[in-house]
């Protein structure tokens, strides 16, 4: 099985033995990505919709380095650490996905790896095998 590993150089994927982003044959699968900037900060802290916005950028960005992108992503999956702000992360999920609309689900969770992070963003894409 051919596999291809997107890296974010963070310590913590060695330490805990994960990859951002992993494609095998047509399959794409993102890891939970949260809205952090290049060093590591946590961006807009308290702000769930900059939040959201953030992290599909980031989760684009994986996809696209192994040849995917967000019009290939057929599922996501949104952990939120205060469901009332289902709305604000549901627009910027609707605003980034509009017609492409991937299956979707939103669970509320007691917390994420960092106090400031509201929303943490998984997905899945599909593409052709011979990209």
């Amino acid at each position: 099985m051919d596999r291809q590993r997107v890296s974010s150089d963070t310590e913590w994927e060695s330490r805990v033995g994960y990859s951002r982003a992993v494609r095998t044959g047509s399959q794409i699968h993102v890891a939970g990505t949260t809205a952090t900037d290049e060093d590591g900060a946590v961006v807009a802290p308290g702000e769930p919709y900059e939040q959201t916005k953030r992290a599909l950028e980031i989760v684009a960005g994986a996809l696209e380095e192994v040849g995917g992108s967000l019009e290939d992503v057929v599922r996501t999956r949104l952990y939120v650490t205060d469901i009332d702000d289902w709305e604000a992360v549901g627009r910027a999920h609707g605003k980034v996905f509009g017609e492409i609309r991937p299956a979707a689900s939103m669970v509320e969770v007691e917390r994420l790896i960092d106090s400031e992070h509201l929303v943490e963003i998984e997905a899945v894409a599909v593409v052709s095998d011979d990209e």
